[in-house]
C-alpha cells in the first residue's frame, strides 16, 4: 500500500463530493466540493504570486472552517505549514514567522488586532482568515492574483469545477509536511519538523483503533495548531468524510456543553481538564448527597444507581459517542477512579508533538486503568531501565510518527534523537509484562528526596487536588524541605461562607491530612496559597518553572 497521506485527503473529497464538511458552529457549512473549490482558488493565488513548493506558509487564529481550509490547500500545493498557536504572544507569533522563514501568514481578525507587520519582513503577504482578503502585501503579484482571482478561476474551469479536477501534490515519505513550535519563545525555540510519513502513519493509526463513518458528526475542542487536535480532531476526520463542527470562540464548559448537546457526536476527543471539569461541575455535586452515598455503597442497587450515573455522564458529552479519547497529560485519579466504576468507555493515549503526536494507546476496553496504553501500530516503545516493570527509566520510542529533527537547531536535535533513531521523551515510566505504559513524571520535574529517593510532583500534587477547596496546586522544593503552592477554589469557598483566614486554616488541615498519605521523604511542610490561577502552557498545563523560586 503507497504511504500517502494526501491521496486520503483527495480520496476523502472526491468520495464525499456532496455532503457537509465543515462548520462553524452558529454559522456556516461547507461541503466537501466547497472545500475543493476554496483550496483550488487559494492555489491560484500561491502560484500566482510565486510560492513555490518546499516554500513555508504560518497560519494562526481559532479554530474554523478556514483555518481546515488553509491546512489543507498550503500541504496540497506541497508547501510547508506552520500552524501557531493563537493564544501565544504577538512577539511570540513575529519569533515564530521570522525563524520559520514563512512567506505568507493567514491569520484570524483576533490575532491581527495584536501583530505588527513590520516585525515579520521576511512574508511577501498576510491574508486575514475570515474571508481570505489581503491585509498586507508586499509583491504586485499576490495583489493581482487576489483582485483577478475568479476571473484566473474561471479560465482555469470554464465549464465548471468538478470531482474529476481534483490531484494535488504527491507526497514523499520523507518530505517535510509541518512545522509546529512547540514554545513560542526562539531562545527555547523548537520547530518540531513532521514529514508526511508522520502525518500518514497517524491518519492510519487513527483509521486502526476509531470507527467512524462518513457524514458522523464531530465537535472541535483542542486547538488545531496543537498536534493532538489536528491529528485527531481534524486530518482522521477529514479523511473519514466526516461533518466537524468548530466552536470558533472560548471553549469554556458551557459552550462545549450546549455544542455536545445539538450536535450529539459520535466521537469525543478531550484533555483531562474538560472531563474533569464536567464532571466536577455537572455530575459529582448530584451523588454528594447522604442518600446517593449509601446507595452506591448498596450492591444490588448499586448497578441500577451505575448506570443512571452512566447515562447522565454519556448525556453531558451528547449521548451519541463511542467512546471519549482522552490524552495531552495525565488524569487525576479520583476521576479516573469514577469512570471507571460506571464504566465509562474512555481511554488514555500518549503522544507529544515530536511524534505528531502518537506514541501508546489501548482500546477503552482492553485498557489498564493508571496506564496510558500500549505502543502503537508501526512504533517501538522501550523503558531505560534496568528493570522496566519496578523502577521508572525514560520512555524512548522510534518509528514512522517520529519527527525529522528540530528546524534550525541541530544541537536540540542531537539531544533527542540518537543514532540509531530512538526519540528519548524526556517522560518517566513504568512498563508491565504485557507492553502497558504508565506514566511516572517528566524526568526534568522529579524531585531528589533527603537520601536520594525519586519524588514524582505530579503524584503528590493529584492526592492534593482532591482536597477541599483546592483547585490547583504545584508542590516545589525549598531547602531540601516540599512546598505546597495552592490556588484554593475561591468561588466554592465564599459560597459556604467561609473567609480567607478559615481557607488559610483549611489548606493547613489538607496538608495535615495528605502527610498521612505520603512516605516520610516526600511529605509537605508547609502551605502557600496563590491568590491566582497558576500560569499554563496552550496545553493547559502549569508552567512550572515560573514557580520554583516561590518563596514565603
Amino acid at each position: 500500500m503507497e504511504q500517502s497521506f494526501i491521496a486520503y485527503i483527495e480520496n476523502s473529497i472526491i468520495n464525499n463530493w456532496d455532503l457537509d464538511a465543515l462548520t462553524d458552529y452558529k454559522g456556516a457549512t461547507l461541503q466537501y466540493k466547497d472545500v475543493a473549490r476554496k483550496i483550488e482558488k487559494l492555489h491560484i493565488i500561491f502560484e500566482a504570486s510565486g510560492i513555490k513548493k518546499g516554500d513555508k506558509i504560518a497560519v494562526c487564529g481559532r479554530n474554523s472552517s478556514h483555518w481546515g481550509v488553509t491546512f489543507l490547500a498550503v500541504v496540497t500545493y506541497g508547501a510547508v505549514i506552520v500552524p501557531i498557536l493563537h493564544e501565544f504572544k504577538a512577539d511570540n507569533i513575529h519569533n515564530i514567522v521570522n525563524h520559520s522563514e514563512a512567506k505568507l501568514l493567514f491569520v484570524g481578525d483576533m490575532v491581527w488586532e495584536n501583530l505588527n507587520e513590520n516585525a515579520m519582513p521576511l512574508l511577501e503577504g498576510i491574508m486575514l482568515m475570515t474571508d481570505f482578503s489581503i491585509i498586507v502585501s508586499r509583491t504586485d503579484k499576490l495583489d493581482y492574483a487576489r483582485d483577478h482571482l475568479n476571473e484566473m478561476f474561471g479560465k482555469k474551469y470554464p465549464k465548471n469545477f468538478r470531482k474529476e479536477h481534483i490531484s494535488y501534490h504527491k507526497d514523499q515519505p520523507e518530505e517535510l509536511a509541518v512545522i509546529n513550535y512547540t514554545s513560542g519563545t526562539t531562545s527555547y525555540s523548537k520547530g518540531v519538523m513532521l514529514p508526511y510519513r508522520s502525518l500518514w502513519s497517524n491518519t492510519t493509526f487513527a483509521f486502526e483503533v476509531l470507527s467512524l463513518n462518513a457524514g458522523d458528526k464531530i465537535v472541535s475542542i483542542l486547538p488545531m495548531a496543537h498536534m493532538y487536535g489536528l491529528a485527531f480532531e481534524f486530518l482522521y476526520e477529514f479523511a473519514a468524510g466526516c461533518h466537524i463542527y468548530y466552536l470558533t470562540r472560548m471553549p469554556s464548559p458551557k459552550i462545549i456543553f450546549q455544542a455536545f448537546a445539538e450536535v450529539r457526536p459520535k466521537l469525543v476527543i478531550a484533555v483531562p481538564l474538560i472531563i474533569e471539569k464536567i464532571i466536577k461541575k455537572n455530575v459529582l455535586p448530584k451523588l454528594e448527597t447522604p442518600t446517593m452515598k449509601l446507595l452506591l455503597k448498596v450492591p444490588i442497587i448499586n448497578d441500577k444507581i451505575r448506570a443512571t450515573v452512566r447515562e447522565q455522564v454519556m448525556n453531558a458529552f451528547g449521548g451519541n459517542f463511542a467512546e471519549v479519547v482522552v490524552g495531552g497529560a495525565a488524569f487525576n485519579q479520583e476521576v479516573e477512579q469514577f469512570l471507571r466504576m460506571i464504566e465509562f468507555p474512555y481511554t488514555v493515549g500518549y503522544g507529544m508533538t515530536e511524534c505528531g503526536p502518537i506514541i501508546c494507546y489501548e482500546d477503552w476496553s482492553r485498557f489498564k486503568p493508571g496506564s496510558c496504553g500500549k505502543a502503537v501500530p508501526r512504533m517501538e516503545v522501550k523503558i531505560l531501565s534496568p528493570d522496566p516493570e519496578n523502577i521508572p527509566g525514560e520512555i524512548v520510542c522510534r518509528g514512522p510518527n517520529v519527527m525529522l529533527g528540530y528546524y534550525k537547531n541541530e544541537e536540540a536535535t542531537s539531544q533527542v534523537l540518537d543514532n540509531e533513531g530512538w526519540l528519548h521523551t524526556g517522560d518517566l515510566a513504568l512498563m508491565d509484562d504485557e507492553g502497558n505504559v504508565t506514566i511516572k513524571g517528566r524526568s526534568k520535574n522529579m524531585l531528589l528526596g533527603p537520601n536520594g529517593q525519586n519524588i514524582y510532583p505530579e503524584e503528590i500534587e493529584d492526592k492534593l487536588n482532591n482536597m477541599p477547596y483546592v483547585a490547583e496546586s504545584i508542590i516545589v522544593q525549598q531547602n531540601e524541605k516540599l512546598v505546597g503552592l495552592v490556588y484554593p477554589d475561591f468561588d466554592e469557598a465564599f459560597a459556604h461562607g467561609l473567609n480567607n483566614d478559615d481557607i488559610e486554616r483549611l489548606m493547613e488541615e489538607n496538608r495535615v491530612n495528605l502527610n498521612t498519605e505520603l512516605p516520610a521523604y516526600s511529605q509537605l511542610s508547609k502551605m502557600k496559597i496563590y491568590p491566582e490561577e497558576f500560569e499554563k502552557t496552550p496545553k493547559k498545563s502549569i508552567k512550572r518553572f515560573l514557580y520554583q523560586e516561590a518563596k514565603g
